[in-house]
């Protein structure tokens, strides 16, 4: 039981500094735009390229037995 003379106020300090950085990310502005941050990751940076022309195949070398 003296164990929990150490663990209550740790659990309370851990509990403090988990609600001051909340408070701290609402303050910064980390929560205004939800949905950009969604869409910008999803949206294309650069235009999709043409694909290269078929490659034409050359005739075998090989001879039938």
């Amino acid at each position: 039981m003296e164990v929990l003379v150490f663990l209550v106020p740790l659990a309370l300090a851990l509990g403090l500094a988990g609600l001051l950085g909340f408070l701290w990310s609402l303050k910064s502005g980390q929560y205004d735009d939800l949905e950009g941050a969604a869409w910008r990751a999803i949206a294309d940076d650069e235009p999709a390229r043409e694909p290269p022309p078929p490659v034409e195949a050359k005739p075998s070398t090989v001879r039938p037995a």
